[in-house]
């Protein structure tokens, strides 16, 4: 078997088993939002009336909503088969990026097989990208439509290749099924297509036949999507505007100080929601953060020297690093909330692994000059391991294993519905959501999986609940003065507080 692809099923394996061991219980708990994209997706799959868009929760493709839907209903419901979903396009992924790394560095140097081998495990084993492979949010999509569309689209036109043309706009029309960050890609597919335009000035009816294939197969797939915000222009946008710096009252220095942050998010700040990160560490570790850096300025430096030489399949390669850098930032940088935000600017993963790759190689070259050769290559298995080592310990045990993640992600709200799964059939359960309608979607979502269904009610209907022998009331949050309400509406019954579940029980 060829060396690369041996190496490449190693990394794959690696890929899968960060991404699927303790599946169900890493992260702890089910988030609302998450719960939400089950349900819809469950319900349906078991009506057979699935959607392109889901205009609840301020609004979410549809897609990868049915995709859970499908799982749940062809798998024994759980946690498990909930975020598989996410955890095959996080393993596809790392696929994705060792092919595009190969196509994209081909111009540029003879050495792109290993070069795509060390982007991909560095994909395989990140923290960011596993901690997303493993939460049930769509975007981790994104990555996925980018990786194979830009693979397909750079092969598909170095070829002359109509079919990988094809797929490339497949894959392309996905992605506006996926999130809504990846509508800005249309800026750095244009500039991609301009510059193959003046590769191909000489044998332009060649260009506008294999454009043409392109254009259409993104256009079949995508089409539904468009013409659901052609008819509902109101969710096109819709979670976007009131958190984009164009709601202040200075756009431009909420924006000035949404890219820096943004800029200083891979090795000095990253994200503080727990959800996201382990919070406020970097990105990238601090070893591969500079890598990262070293990539980036090699880039912007080699961006310039190529249009100056005209070298304009090298340029394609810069300038689509640095195009897709930028543009994928900008989700994330024309907003002004929760920032530096790395879940809106989940489209940027695969290309700051490029560059850190781009940035390993360039220190490589410079230690071969200066080092025995024969020295690289453990340096590298070295880097390999630490790697591997950092990323799983920070992601398996320092993070998994922190109070703060709990409460990230709802833990308390799983605990009611085991508990409730736990009492018999015939008993008569409310649960009081005093904190919104949010716990409701995972308290549902677990008691649907074992069957059963409590009567959910807010704190100004307690007049619907019945006075049944065998009855419980939960209260999500302790209030005393629900407490108080329920001793006198039922003045036999006793509060007692289990596990850190507020419960009152009905005589």
């Amino acid at each position: 078997m060829n060396k690369t692809i041996l190496l490449l099923i190693v990394i794959l394996a690696t890929a899968s088993f960060l991404r699927i061991w303790q599946l169900d219980s890493i992260p702890p708990g089910l988030y609302p939002d998450e719960a939400i994209n089950a349900i819809q997706g469950w319900e349906a799959a078991e009506k057979g009336n699935y959607k392109v868009f889901y205009p609840d929760n301020h609004g979410r493709e549809g897609l990868f909503i049915n995709l859970l839907g499908l799982s749940l209903t062809n798998l024994k419901p759980s946690l498990f088969s909930l975020r598989l979903i996410p955890a095959i396009f996080g393993i596809l992924t790392v696929l994705g990026i060792f092919l595009l790394t190969k196509e994209l560095l081909k111009p540029i140097t003879k050495h792109h097989d290993y070069l795509a081998l060390i982007s991909s495990f560095l994909l395989a084993t990140s923290f960011w990208h596993i901690n997303f492979s493993r939460i049930v949010f769509r975007a981790i999509m994104t990555p996925f439509a980018l990786v194979f569309a830009f693979y397909f689209i750079l092969k598909g036109f170095r070829e002359k290749s109509l079919k990988s043309l094809a797929l490339g706009g497949i894959f392309y029309g996905i992605g506006f099924h996926t999130y809504i960050s990846f509508r800005l890609s249309v800026l750095f597919f244009a500039l991609t297509l301009l510059l193959w335009l003046i590769v191909y000035i000489k044998d332009l009816k060649k260009f506008f036949i294999l454009s043409l294939a392109l254009l259409i197969f993104i256009t079949i797939v995508a089409l539904p999507i468009g013409l659901y915000f052609i008819e509902n222009p109101e969710y096109f946008a819709s979670r976007a505007t009131p958190i984009s710096v164009f709601a202040k009252d200075n756009p431009v220095k909420a924006f000035t100080g949404s890219f820096f942050m943004h800029m200083g998010m891979f090795n000095f700040y990253g994200d503080p929601n727990w959800r996201h990160n382990f919070s406020g560490s970097p990105m990238l570790p601090l070893f591969l953060g500079l890598f990262f850096l070293i990539g980036l300025i090699f880039s912007i430096k080699e961006f310039f020297l190529t249009i100056k030489k005209k070298e304009l399949k090298e340029l394609i390669t810069y300038s689509l690093i640095l195009s897709w850098f930028l543009i994928m930032m900008l989700p994330g940088m024309l907003t002004f909330e929760g920032i530096p935000h790395a879940l809106r600017v989940i489209g940027v993963i695969p290309i700051a692994y490029i560059i850190t790759t781009i940035g390993i190689w360039r220190v490589c070259l410079i230690l071969k000059n200066k080092l025995n050769k024969k020295l690289i290559p453990i340096l590298l298995i070295v880097l390999i391991i630490f790697t591997f080592s950092f990323e799983a310990n920070k992601y398996f045990f320092k993070w998994a294993k922190n109070p703060e993640v709990k409460s990230a992600f709802t833990e308390r709200f799983v605990k009611i519905a085991n508990y409730l799964n736990s009492l018999p059939e015939s008993a008569n359960t409310y649960v009081i959501a005093n904190e919104g309608d949010l716990p409701i979607n995972t308290i549902y979502f677990f008691e649907k999986a074992k069957g059963r269904k409590s009567n959910y009610i807010f704190p100004n209907e307690l007049n619907r609940i019945e006075r049944k022998p065998n009855t419980t009331i939960i209260v999500t949050a302790f209030d005393e003065n629900i407490k108080r309400e329920l001793e006198n509406m039922f003045p036999k019954g006793y509060f007692s507080a289990e596990n850190g579940i507020n419960i009152y029980r009905i005589k």
